[in-house]
């Protein structure tokens, strides 16, 4: 195991810069998840960490070793690819002990780890088989089982479940997890799906357009998002957003939106008074109350075990989620409460966090 120590890296193709200055520190033993939407440069990075792009300036390190221009197959870390990227031809067991046997290892040394292997990941059933013959969640785990048996400093996984339906996503989630507690191995794992991230990590890390808008452990990003974006994007259903100024409220602080709704507030940073903010709510930190603001329900979405909602306050649509069973239906009236002491506030340019 080793440390990862990315810093002031950056990235170009061309004239076009796709990576600005990003600096990861990456503890030894730590599950670091790098997140962001299509195209904000974490696929590039990891890539850029495995060797299979070439870094532009700044530096890469594992473990004390500077490895900018070491090979990919010399920098002791191992991939896991969206695409599995199985032999056809080669029977399971041949898949996973396949890189051994290409740096020469004895067939005893090779069996061995290809049988601690699989009975890490409950594959010694399967081991004659073809990839053809296995299902999706079968040839991740063999894909995983290639990884661990070369018992690299650093695991990589680039999107490993996005092939796989709902369920084994889930499922997946639960093994890749199980899997770093029991090797703890450095593990750095990019994905665009943000629950994978909040359920998988010890760090996420959230990028967009090339850089760190914030790193932090997963509920503390999704308690204290330092911007908009963040807020936004950790966290599902998404944080609403509604638009207002700051107004004292005899004492009561409160954002007032165009249509006059009063959103609570514990506090608000000092000489603000008629501020242009955006206030954010997730979905959980609204009640119905009689005392709240009213709302027409837009759409009633049961899923079971809560009822989402959403409803249009003035011209703006925001989403409640309930534990409690509500009977309404589309074009109901309700009244909903955000929750002051759960209210989050950024800056209307600049999207900054502007309350602790």
């Amino acid at each position: 195991m080793a440390s990862v120590q990315i810093n002031e890296v950056r990235k170009s193709f061309g004239g076009f810069e796709v990576l600005h200055g990003v600096t990861v520190p990456i503890e030894d033993g730590a599950f670091v998840v790098l997140v962001g939407p299509s195209g904000c440069g974490k696929s590039t990075l990891l890539r850029m960490l495995a060797g299979l792009e070439n870094i532009t300036s700044g530096t890469i390190s594992i473990g004390d070793r500077v490895v900018n221009n070491v090979q990919p197959k010399e920098r002791d870390i191992a991939m896991v690819f969206q695409n599995y990227a199985l032999y056809p031809h080669m029977t399971v067991a041949d898949n996973m002990g396949f890189s051994l046997k290409l740096r020469g290892a004895e067939s005893k040394v090779i069996s061995e780890k290809v049988k601690r292997a699989a009975d890490i990941l409950d594959l010694d059933r399967l081991l004659d088989r073809f990839p053809r013959q296995l299902s999706g969640g079968q040839r991740q785990r063999v894909a995983m089982g290639r990884a661990i048996v070369r018992d690299p400093q650093v695991f990589l996984f680039d999107e490993p479940l996005s092939n796989l339906d709902a369920k084994l996503r889930v499922a997946m989630r639960a093994e890749i997890k199980e899997l770093h507690q029991r090797l703890r191995t450095t593990t750095v794992y990019v994905t665009h799906d943000q629950i994978e991230a909040m359920t998988m990590a010890d760090k996420i890390v959230v990028m967009q357009d090339g850089i760190v808008e914030q790193m932090g452990a997963p509920l503390e990003l999704y308690d204290h998002p330092d911007n908009k974006f963040v807020a936004g994007f950790i966290g599902s259903p998404a944080m609403n957003f509604l638009e207002g100024t700051l107004q004292p409220n005899g004492g009561q602080p409160c954002v007032e939106t165009a249509n006059g709704a009063r959103l609570p507030l514990k506090m608000a940073p000092a000489a603000s008074d008629g501020r242009p903010v955006t206030y954010g709510i997730r979905p959980e930190h609204l009640e119905i109350a009689d005392d709240g603001i009213e709302a027409e329900v837009v759409v009633v979405e049961p899923t079971g075990s809560e009822t989402q909602i959403v409803a249009r306050i003035g011209t703006q649509d925001i989403i409640a989620v309930f534990r409690d069973r509500h009977n309404v239906n589309p074009g109901d009236k309700i009244h909903l409460k955000p929750r002051a002491s759960a209210a989050h506030l950024f800056d209307k340019d600049s999207g900054k966090r502007l309350n602790n």
